[in-house]
């Protein structure tokens, strides 16, 4: 199939959003201009000069169309929200037969009991006391709709930007091979990234979407609970399966699964900053690479100890992981322990100089932890103290990821992770280059990739695809 006929109103392949016509590409137009000035002579430098321009008015209309209805996106879905907070703030005004409080897996059902009355009694609702429980629904059905629309044009304005780009990618590259003039290079430098309109982070309004779909699919009764990384817990045995998802795919997956599962947001009062999705983990080791090739051979018992924490590396709390592989015979699950620790204390306590003891012990007279839970921490906490100093671990490798999780706050049965941008940097010293010297992790990076300030050499960016294809994001469903 040619890559016109997307891009073409009336073909059986289009995939043009009809009410947006004429703000895409005219990929066509610009075809035809190469054909008709190279079929009987040279091209010229007037020629140039005009397919530039061409290309850039076509830049310059994708541009702010995308930043336009980006803005208008926005807006519907704040507009939505305050609708619903409307509703909520009705809906509870209502005298009911029972107090309302959190919301039943029922939701139906809970809330049909709670505007229920007796036939015959006094305290019926008269037809100008206020709007009946049909009624509200009516409206809540309302916004239902106009959510389902909201994400419908998230996804058409995600497609809307990979049809526009690719049409870019191919028309610069026909424009080279036909006129034997190399523009596609310069052009992505000098306008494409001036305007790079394919760069948008779609995350924010996925983030805005799924509390808006939430919000309505639960009448404003989200489900509550802890929303920090990992919750309370400090021990996990999951079940995991991964998958590798197209690019292509990415938004439209992310849309889908936001139906079922909220976006997990880690602190709800704060506006979504893109970097807050950063994951970024620095693993341990020695020059053997004896944890590594434990985990490599799936040895009974082999570990991995990693120093994780989520967004920017002004993150004051780090969190020190060990996952412990246990072999089926055994009849254990493998489990990754974990505790935090503050950034500052880290190269003390990797020096055997700072214990988490009485710290932790705070956490019982604080109410904040049982001491059972304590006692589990501190022993975890001896014990990869310990391995640091006599199996003279150090900082081996850095991961890196932009994750987008879904899950009930504070539920953690059923978790679906979404991670982007996936890069391995080195951190170790082994080859007499000081890379984090005697730090926890180097200091010459931080969140920004594709890290163009560490050595080609020394980064491995993750793609799961040919060099020239987008990455390949990677999915993975937990399940507890």
């Amino acid at each position: 199939m040619k890559f016109g006929s997307k891009l073409k109103v009336g073909s059986l392949d289009t995939s043009l959003y009809i009410e947006w016509q004429p703000f895409y590409m005219d990929y066509n137009q610009l075809k035809r201009m190469l054909k008709e000035q190279t079929a009987s002579r040279a091209w010229t430098e007037k020629d140039e000069e005009r397919f530039k321009d061409a290309l850039e008015k076509e830049l310059d209309k994708i541009h702010h169309f995308q930043k336009a209805k980006t803005s208008e996106l926005s807006r519907r879905i704040h507009d939505a929200e305050k609708d619903v907070q409307r509703l909520v703030t009705e809906e509870n005004d209502q005298p009911q037969g029972s107090p309302h409080t959190e919301i039943s897996v029922d939701v139906e059902d809970q809330r049909a009991e709670d505007y229920a009355h007796d036939g015959g009694s006094d305290d019926d609702l008269s037809d100008d006391e206020g709007e009946s429980y049909d009624e509200l629904e009516d409206r809540f059905h309302g916004l239902e709709e106009e959510v389902a629309n909201l994400v419908a044009d998230v996804h058409d304005l995600a497609l809307y930007t990979k049809l526009n780009i690719t049409g870019f990618m191919k028309i610069l590259k026909k424009h080279d091979k036909q006129t034997g003039r190399l523009l596609k290079t310069s052009f992505v430098q000098e306008y494409l990234e001036k305007q790079p309109f394919y760069r948008y982070n779609w995350d924010a309004l996925i983030v805005k979407l799924s509390k808006l779909y939430d919000l309505v699919r639960t009448r404003g009764n989200p489900v509550r609970g802890d929303s920090s990384a990992g919750g309370s817990q400090s021990a996990f045995v999951r079940q995991t399966t991964k998958y590798w998802v197209h690019p292509d795919n990415l938004v439209p997956l992310k849309l889908a699964i936001l139906r079922n599962l909220p976006v997990l947001v880690f602190n709800a009062e704060k506006e979504f900053d893109p970097r807050d999705s950063a994951i970024t983990s620095i693993y341990f080791d020695n020059e053997e690479l004896e944890l590594y090739l434990g985990r490599l051979e799936k040895t009974e018992g082999a570990e991995a100890i990693r120093l994780r924490w989520y967004g920017d590396v002004d993150t004051k709390t780090i969190f020190v992981e060990r996952k412990t592989h246990r072999e089926d015979w055994t009849g254990e699950k493998s489990v990754k322990a974990r505790f935090p620790i503050k950034e500052h204390l880290v190269n003390a306590f990797l020096r055997g100089e700072y214990t988490v003891d009485a710290e932790f012990q705070q956490l019982v007279a604080k109410g904040k932890k049982t001491q059972q839970e304590v006692d589990s921490m501190i022993q975890l906490a001896n014990e990869v103290q310990y391995a640091v100093l006599t199996r003279r671990l150090q900082p081996v490798m850095r991961s890196f990821y932009n994750r987008t999780a879904f899950q009930l706050p504070g539920d953690a049965r059923v978790r679906i992770s979404l991670d982007t941008e996936l890069a391995l940097i080195r951190e170790d010293n082994f080859d007499g280059e000081s890379r984090s010297g005697r730090n926890w992790r180097r200091p010459d990076i931080g969140i920004d990739h594709p890290f163009d300030e560490v050595a080609d050499d020394e980064k491995e960016l993750f793609q799961y695809s040919p060099p020239t294809s987008p990455p390949h994001p990677l999915c993975t469903v937990y399940l507890k």
